[in-house]
């Protein structure tokens, strides 16, 4: 998977860290679907919010931006849903800030991961008034399925490419944040990490969870003990083009880590 092909490019548009943080934030919490449905969602959204996606939460109003922002929808997200989200975003940024401030008011630097800081994060996010946004209405899914918590179990796949985006600096990730450490992050767990990271036998869990999230990160720990998120779009590309020959003949024929990968794993991925 290319930057060209991926949300994080979306970000990459932008110049100053505050618009990066926003726009980032927005992209990973639609990052699920298919990319182009993703990409399309967004660039309808940065559409509405202008040059300075920044500035444009900074004096958000729902109401203001209702007839237009209800027009977007992202697979089961309503508009409505994506109106509350800003209007999180807006406050987290004027009772903190910044999201990173925001998020940072629950993070322990003495933790061995980012677990606790982002069950805080959500659990303080959906504790923002939302009635401006939903009335009486009470909001099942939608916002929430942007706020996900590890002890509900969830991999929290969204805030956790987040998280690398504004953490982590190279050529995809962008290094917008400070007050939080790379060594604590966990990596993203999607279909394609999960399938690679059972063949590679980094994790010893064979349903995706914060526990298998956490695994799997510790396997990676071991090699990049400062950094073990910075192999998660390598293993992900690796999973998207198949080159481990997930479902088909050749198992791990052709695999560029053939001999390095647990044969069992890969037959019971390519049996799934």
């Amino acid at each position: 998977m290319q930057a060209s092909v991926d949300p994080v490019h979306l970000v990459h548009r932008y110049r100053t860290n505050a618009d990066r943080e926003v726009v980032g934030f927005c992209a990973a919490a639609l990052a699920f679907g298919r990319v182009e449905s993703i990409l399309s969602t967004l660039e309808l959204l940065l559409a509405v919010t202008g040059p300075s996606p920044f500035e444009f939460i900074k004096s958000f109003e729902p109401i203001r931006y209702r007839q237009e922002l209800y027009l977007i929808k992202h697979r089961w997200i309503r508009g409505i849903d994506i109106v509350a989200l800003l209007w999180i975003i807006r406050r987290m940024i004027e009772m903190s800030g910044s999201i990173e401030r925001f998020f940072a008011e629950g993070y322990v630097h003495e933790a061995s991961d980012i677990g606790n800081a982002l069950e805080s994060f959500s659990q303080r996010a959906l504790q923002i008034d939302l009635s401006i946004v939903y009335g009486k209405e009470m909001p099942i899914t939608g916002v929430q399925y942007f706020f996900p918590k590890p002890s509900s179990g969830s991999g929290c796949k969204r805030l956790n490419l987040f998280l690398r985006w504004m953490v982590r600096k190279d050529a995809i990730d962008l290094g917008v944040w400070s007050l939080i450490s790379k060594s604590k992050l966990i990596i993203p767990l999607d279909t394609h990490i999960v399938r690679v990271g059972q063949c590679l036998n980094l994790t010893k869990y064979r349903s995706p969870s914060w526990r298998m999230a956490v695994d799997l990160t510790a396997s990676l720990r071991v090699f990049a003990p400062n950094d073990p998120v910075k192999y998660d779009f390598s293993l992900c590309r690796l999973g998207m083009t198949n080159s481990c020959g997930f479902r088909q003949a050749h198992q791990d024929t052709n695999c560029p880590l053939r001999g390095l990968c647990n044969p069992s794993g890969c037959k019971q991925q390519a049996a799934n």
